[in-house]
């Protein structure tokens, strides 16, 4: 597969999440071409605000291979990662983040604190924005117009 059917299968976890109640955030892991991962939000679901996709994907993933170190992994995630989740893939050493639709106020890659340009940062992961951007955005605008 390549990277826009990796985000298409994140959209569709973040749809997923949208039809839980949950904002439509969906992550996928990718190991040798083939997805190890997949998740969408669930903190309000689980009552964890912790339970980012990007976290319940990485904890699925490092499960599934039996290590904490994902180095050999890519990461597609609907939105910009917040610190949290930046923190998260830098620990778990990801090897390339693809993110859709950017994240003036809570991101925490190329918006906000920049974790990985950070010089506390222990690994930094190859990083591709704006994959999915406008599916990814426009999932997001939709379901918080309902809300409003």
């Amino acid at each position: 597969m390549t990277a826009p059917s990796f985000m298409d299968l994140a959209l569709q976890a973040a749809e997923n999440a949208a039809e839980a109640g949950e904002v439509p955030i969906g992550c996928v892991i990718v190991l040798n071409n083939e997805v190890i991962a997949a998740a969408g939000n669930r903190t309000i679901r689980d009552n964890d605000p912790t339970a980012h996709a990007e976290i319940l994907a990485i904890r699925q993933a490092a499960g599934q291979l039996g290590s904490q170190r994902l180095g050999d992994c890519d990461l597609y995630v609907t939105l910009e990662p917040c610190t949290m989740c930046a923190g998260a893939i830098s620990f778990a050493r990801i090897r390339r983040l693809y993110f859709g639709a950017a994240d003036p106020k809570g991101g925490g890659v190329d918006s906000g604190v920049r974790f990985f340009a950070s010089p506390t940062c222990h690994h930094a992961p190859e990083v591709y924005s704006a994959v999915g951007e406008s599916q990814s955005a426009s999932l997001l605008r939709a379901f918080f117009q309902l809300r409003r």
